[in-house]
């Protein structure tokens, strides 16, 4: 069943006398429950197509529908994980998390949005960090945070735009592991659908089950890449598999000719 539809989408800007076509023609469907990244070159159109889905942006042309509704702007069914933690930095950690359930759940009492903010601090490793404000956690810890508040609002869907960008190698190899067993859980939970935008070619790999490839000038699908790879993965074995380099080998080629015809362009002007 389809979650997200992305229908014929197209996007401008419109900056004074300038404009700027960021996505064109763009479709693909989104299944319940599928984790798909979004991935391709700088300026393909990666982040405009998040802010269309988080309701923040309206497209030029075309409609993005979900549970078969047009999105008419942001909605609870919908949480989204930034690359910058934005936390409130006035807010403990704890504060941070019952902020966004109060906006979700707003016949949960004080204490009880309190109480449950401290369950998914404790889901994400920070058991002990509730009372701590951003300022005195690193941007891993804050990271966990931002991913705390948006799993705790308990959404259909969350949406993630270079959320490990931001942190160091060993923080984002972690968080990766987090999230994927978040996503996976016990097995007795509904999957949460995540549209999860990175330019990593392996983070996409390792989390997806299907890869969307964007091309630039302007944006487009490129390609829709499946990775049917077993799950649970372990990332130390999953490299060593001839199916993953093959999907690695695939995007690559792709990713080295969006480049080169953006730069052929380029040199036509």
């Amino acid at each position: 069943m389809n979650k997200i539809e992305i229908d014929n989408i197209s996007l401008t800007y419109h900056t004074g006398k300038t404009s700027f076509q960021a996505l064109s023609n763009v479709s693909f469907n989104i299944q319940d429950g599928e984790f798909v990244s979004i991935i391709g070159s700088s300026g393909c159109g990666k982040s405009s197509l998040l802010g269309i889905l988080e309701g923040l942006t309206a497209p030029t042309s075309g409609q993005v529908r979900i549970n078969g509704k047009d999105i008419q702007g942001p909605g609870k069914e919908r949480s989204v994980v930034f690359q910058q933690y934005a936390l409130f930095p006035w807010m403990t950690a704890e504060k941070n998390v019952a902020f966004g359930l109060k906006q979700v759940k707003p016949d949960l009492s004080r204490k009880e949005r309190l109480e449950l903010a401290n369950v998914y601090l404790q889901k994400v490793g920070l058991a002990e960090a509730g009372k701590k404000y951003p300022r005195d956690m690193s941007g891993g810890m804050q990271q966990r945070v931002a991913i705390a508040r948006a799993l705790a609002m308990d959404t259909e869907i969350l949406l993630m735009d270079e959320p490990f960008g931001a942190v160091d190698a060993k923080n984002r190899v972690i968080l990766q592991e987090l999230l994927l067993k978040l996503w996976e859980g016990d097995g007795n939970q509904k999957k949460k659908t995540v549209v999860f935008v990175t330019h990593d070619v392996d983070e996409a790999i390792l989390l997806s089950d299907r890869i969307i490839m964007m091309k630039a000038n302007p944006g487009q699908v490129n390609k829709e890449i499946k990775v049917p790879l077993p799950r649970p993965r372990n990332r130390s074995e999953l490299v060593k598999t001839q199916e993953y380099s093959q999907i690695r080998n695939e995007i690559m080629a792709l990713f080295f000719g969006d480049i080169k015809e953006k730069i052929d362009q380029e040199a036509m002007i």
